[in-house]
């Protein structure tokens, strides 16, 4: 069995690893793949991957009859902060891509398409009590939560109609060693708190970073990317992925300090982000994935500071 994957990032090769240990082969379909990252991550076999871009709908088509792919696990797209730099081409690729991905698994009859969505799609302006289900409202007016709640419109009307399966994941704040192309301000932060650690310097971290959050390690993600994968079509096709918990950030600090004693971190001025204040429902991905978080946040730091250390031997 191949599956491809749009994007060669953290969560990409976070479900791989598990795909290549049960013989499967991977094709990542990324415009800048970061072959050593990849092979890092992967060792040297297991995949293959594809200089192309989702917004090239005959590269998606050839990839997947090339390499008789029957599954598509969707992750491309500009993140956070790199969308709301331009609106324009963030449309292009987040949304214009999903389409063209879309378009490529009806086309070629592809039974199951996997799609990474957010847990930003909540609109975090409505009032809520409790932690936040899938039915939530979507849409929190900005350009990252607003065009990834219209990629899941795009991708539910298509399979509604194409008759294809959709499975659809909004996780938290994954965090984990990647490399950060598509803009994952929270990924950068818990590195930089790491590597902060290591480097004896301290830790700058953006005002809007230094908030109250729920984050999921990228190892627990990808094993719930793989559930979505392999698990028969589920009665409910959306689940959040998370914690179930929003974190504070001094509790992150202090997480960081019992690794790293004296580690310093400076939070430099600027606007801060609004803090999350609800934690995400967990109950429909226990129920129907057979998933919860693995990694206390303080065994994620440990095991991520270990590929961290490696990929600097390196």
């Amino acid at each position: 069995m191949t599956t491809l994957v749009t994007g060669a990032g953290l969560i990409g090769t976070s479900f791989a690893r598990l795909a290549i240990a049960r013989g499967e082969h991977v094709v990542f379909l990324d415009p800048e793949p970061r072959a050593d990252f990849i092979e890092f991550k992967l060792g040297k076999s297991g995949y293959s991957f594809l200089r192309k871009d989702v917004r090239d709908l005959p590269a998606i088509i050839a990839a997947i009859q090339d390499h008789k792919v029957s599954r598509v696990v969707h992750t491309a797209g500009l993140i956070g902060g790199r969308v709301e730099q331009s609106l324009s081409a963030a449309f292009d690729i987040n949304l214009g891509g999903t389409r063209n991905v879309a378009e490529a698994v009806r086309l070629t009859g592809v039974q199951r398409l996997v799609h990474i969505s957010t847990f930003g799609v909540y609109d975090a302006r409505r009032k809520q009590d409790g932690a936040v289900t899938e039915d939530f409202p979507r849409g929190a007016g900005r350009g990252y939560g607003n065009f990834k709640g219209a990629k899941e419109l795009i991708l539910e009307a298509y399979a509604n109609n194409y008759k294809f399966e959709l499975v659809m994941l909004r996780p938290a704040n994954v965090f984990g060693f990647g490399h950060f192309w598509s803009g994952s301000s929270g990924g950068m932060k818990m590195q930089a708190l790491l590597e902060s650690g290591l480097d004896g310097k301290p830790a700058r971290i953006a005002a809007s970073e230094a908030v109250n959050n729920e984050y999921v390690y990228g190892a627990d993600m990808g094993r719930a990317v793989d559930l979505a994968c392999t698990i028969p079509m589920p009665p409910v096709n959306v689940f959040n992925i998370g914690s179930g918990r929003v974190t504070p950030f001094s509790e992150v600090v202090d997480n960081v300090r019992a690794i790293f004693p004296n580690v310093q971190v400076e939070v430099e001025s600027g606007e801060s982000a609004k803090s999350k204040n609800c934690p995400l429902d967990l109950s429909r991905a226990k129920q129907y994935l057979g998933w919860e978080p693995a990694f206390t946040l303080r065994a994620a730091l440990e095991d991520y500071l270990t590929e961290l250390r490696a990929a600097r031997a390196r």
